[in-house]
């Protein structure tokens, strides 16, 4: 629904009405040369503002606009805009993504190797194991994508990342457990949000296979993460249901037309 804009004709026949509305009032007996004035110039202002209303209204109601959605997840505009791929339109979000993928296989990789070294359970190595293979199958994958779409590529984790390894790396025993596993899980919840992003959004199609094969990977380290049970996931692990209840042994029916059976008396004693 697109708000109706008064054509420049439109407001000057309005003027015109107004002005005529408001001339008596000045022709009365009495009246100074002024004195229809106030009245008349309240209309036009009350006009005006009824005009003004009428156009910002629908337009914050209906229009283009496009409020950031709370939680989104956040990404960098490199600036370079739009290019034109033979695989499809290749956006700003799309590079950002394939850099991203590379980043986390930068720093996953490598905490994924302290984990099968240093983990003190069986869960945490396992973790660490699927973040090694993981992570080696998505760098391999970003690492072609890059090269065939002219995207640059990092070679080394940034800051943040390279805080959390090193936190990591000086960790031992249980504490180790709890910093590997808590780390690589929020850092796989905040990836997982812009992966499905990616994966509406996207018209290239090289782009598009890299965040499907993402999705799937990043739900699975989620999973071996919190199966540590040294995650710090904010929700309890579901509980398995109540069995049912054994049911009553059912009495066999009662035929129909059967008489009672009849004993004697010497079978009674």
């Amino acid at each position: 629904m697109r708000p109706v804009r008064p054509t420049h004709a439109m407001r000057a026949g309005l003027m015109r009405s107004l002005g005529r509305r408001a001339g008596p009032e000045s022709g009365r007996p009495g009246a100074g040369p002024g004195a229809g004035r106030p009245l008349g110039t309240w209309l036009v202002v009350g006009a005006l503002a009824a005009t003004l209303l009428a156009l910002v209204v629908p337009v914050s109601l209906f229009g283009d606009a496009r409020p950031a959605a709370a939680g989104a997840p956040a990404w960098n505009d490199d600036g370079e805009g739009v290019r034109e791929t033979p695989t499809g339109p290749l956006t700003a979000l799309d590079r950002d993504f394939v850099r991203k993928v590379r980043l986390a296989g930068l720093w996953e990789k490598p905490a994924g190797r302290l984990a099968q070294e240093r983990g003190t359970t069986d869960n945490v190595r396992v973790a660490g194991e699927h973040l090694l293979g993981g992570h080696t199958e998505l760098d391999r994958r970003s690492l072609d994508t890059a090269r065939t779409l002219g995207i640059s590529l990092p070679d080394r984790p940034n800051e943040q990342q390279q805080g959390w390894l090193d936190e990591i790396d000086a960790a031992r025993g249980a504490g180790f457990d709890r910093t590997f596993a808590r780390l690589l899980r929020a850092a796989h919840g905040k990836v997982f949000g812009l992966v499905a992003l990616v994966r509406d959004r996207t018209g290239n199609s090289l782009v598009r296979e890299l965040a499907t094969r993402a999705n799937t990977v990043v739900l699975d380290h989620i999973t071996v993460l919190e199966g540590t049970g040294r995650a710090g996931v904010p929700h309890s692990p579901a509980q398995p249901p109540p069995p049912d209840p054994v049911p009553a042994p059912a009495s066999p029916p009662a035929q129909h037309g059967d008489a009672p059976a009849q004993h004697s008396n010497e079978e009674m004693k």
